[in-house]
């Protein structure tokens, strides 16, 4: 997981200080962008670094913390206030907070609402990439597709797809130069991921090729050889015909 970058507002210096350090010593995924003194001093500093999340303190001159909603249309950042009155929690979730930390603040309860923020942009960033995803299927424009591997996300161009065989429950992506990726989609996923395009086609039960980079049929062998590739396709003998049409 990457890092999160962050701003702390507090009145007190001590306090900001403070936070950042435990921050720092018992958390790895918070970067402090900056530190603030007031919240018409946050609005700035937000609006310069579009932080990840704000560390916010309920009680301040002026402007209370809570107020921030009043500063934007929409707020595209995760708060976590910290307040020395339990009460403010009421306010804290209105807002949606993830979570708020009462001074002192414990570490325990620091490292809770972190692992609370890691798990919503967790989610946030999965949605966004279903939605993007959702988004180019509609418009037929894909140029790369995104995919789970070894716990991480892999982009991968269209064009250096040759070919996506089944392996049981996942799926191997055989690409351009030989390379092969091992994902936990299975194949099922990936038929349904390219509906009526014709770059892609179904051979077999066990076989999506990438039409762009076929150069030829083997029909006595139901093999399919690809542009500087040693792979074989298959080609079912229930999907012969159809693919001749489709190459023709």
């Amino acid at each position: 997981m990457g890092s999160f970058n962050a701003i702390v507002v507090d009145d007190e210096e001590r306090a900001r200080n403070v936070l950042t350090q435990l921050l720092k010593r018992y958390t790895t995924t918070i970067k402090i962008v900056a530190q603030c003194a007031s919240l018409t001093e946050a609005i700035q500093e937000i609006n310069d670094k579009s932080p990840d999340v704000v560390f916010l303190d309920v009680q301040m001159p002026n402007y209370a913390g809570y107020e921030i909603a009043s500063f934007f249309d929409t707020i595209d950042f995760e708060i976590i206030f910290v307040t020395a009155y339990d009460q403010y929690a009421i306010k804290a979730f209105e807002l949606n907070a993830i979570d708020y930390l009462v001074k002192p603040i414990d570490r325990n309860r620091l490292i809770t609402a972190v692992q609370k923020l890691e798990a919503k942009i967790s989610i946030r960033k999965k949605l966004a990439d279903y939605q993007l995803l959702l988004s180019t299927i509609k418009k037929k424009e894909f140029k790369q597709i995104i995919i789970p591997e070894l716990g991480n996300r892999r982009v991968i161009p269209i064009e250096d797809i040759l070919a996506i065989e089944a392996d049981g429950a996942y799926s191997k992506i055989h690409l351009v130069q030989d390379k092969v990726i091992t994902t936990s989609k299975n194949l099922k996923y990936f038929d349904s991921l390219f509906p009526d395009d014709h770059c892609f086609f179904r051979s077999h039960r066990t076989w999506i090729v990438h039409l762009k980079h076929v150069v030829s049929l083997h029909k006595s062998k139901l093999i399919i050889s690809l542009l500087n590739s040693d792979l074989q396709v298959k080609v079912s003998r229930a999907k012969l015909t159809e693919f001749q049409e489709v190459i023709q």
